[in-house]
């Protein structure tokens, strides 16, 4: 099967991001993509609490969200919007972090709420408190694509090993990691827990990602990692998309994901134990 990601350097007003991710959708689609995945954010990268109130919808009137569905059903591709934020109905005003499946057709077949919250102190001059501004989710997702079970994460979620295992025990050989890495943790571990979700789980571990310093109106700006990453079940990496932004493609075999878990069964070889 012919995947593509989308590595995306999205600044803070989503009617300039649209355009750019839409010519890539384009793109990967000629490419001969199946299965074409965008980042965490890709609607609006921004640390401005301000100007995300200003420029993001609710999910039933978000023009990104509109506009790549339609770009799903017109290519007749299976699309993960790697996550949008978007307005929610929350008394105290947080933003959803949300995933989505896009099937064929255009329909939304699944949709994920990121769990973990990126809070953070970095270093001295770099800290992060996702959930001042987005409320997390409660729900783990697995969803049935036809070609495959796809379980889906976001980012921050990598760090917590029992997700992905028990995505993996619910069905899913391939399991989405859309991210806005932090470029500082980046070089140390981005490639690290990724390449260990993929082998803990005997699933394709796949990771489309912001790239590159993000322009803000507002607020201070941003710079992610980038790297978007393709993963196999037996943990080798097969595609690194570097840090520049743009579409990358790659040919993944649904077979491995049987192979690895028949050499390794460690799925299957829960045990109690007391502590």
């Amino acid at each position: 099967m012919r995947i593509a990601l989308l590595q995306l350097n999205a600044c803070d007003d989503p009617a300039a991001n649209l355009p750019v991710t839409l010519k890539l959708v384009d793109e990967a689609v000629a490419d001969g993509a199946e299965f074409v995945l965008t980042p965490e954010v890709t609607n609006c990268v921004s640390t401005s609490r301000s100007q995300q109130m200003n420029v993001l919808s609710h999910q039933d009137e978000d023009p990104t969200l509109a506009a790549l569905r339609d770009a799903a059903a017109k290519h007749s591709i299976w699309l993960l919007i790697g996550s949008l934020g978007l307005k929610t109905d929350d008394p105290d005003g947080r933003f959803a972090n949300r995933s989505f499946l896009v099937d064929p057709q255009g329909d939304i077949a699944a949709l994920y709420d990121k769990i973990h919250m990126f809070d953070v102190q970095i270093s001295e001059s770099e800290s992060y408190r996702e959930s001042a501004g987005y409320r997390p989710g409660d729900r783990a997702v697995v969803a049935d694509a036809g070609f495959a079970k796809v379980g889906l994460t976001i980012c921050y979620d990598m760090r917590f090993p029992k997700l992905y295992r028990d995505l993996a025990q619910a069905g899913a050989q391939i399991i989405t990691v859309p991210a806005a890495f932090s470029p500082v943790t980046g070089p140390a571990h981005w490639e690290s827990l990724l390449r260990a979700r993929a082998i803990e789980t005997g699933c394709f571990v796949i990771a489309p990602a912001q790239t590159g310093e993000h322009k803000a109106t507002k607020g201070k700006s941003r710079s992610t990692h980038g790297h978007s990453l393709v993963v196999s079940p037996w943990g080798e990496v097969i595609l690194d998309a570097g840090t520049d932004p743009g579409m990358v493609c790659t040919d993944i075999d649904l077979g491995d994901v049987a192979r690895a878990r028949q050499r390794v069964p460690s799925l299957t070889h829960d045990r109690p134990y007391t502590l």
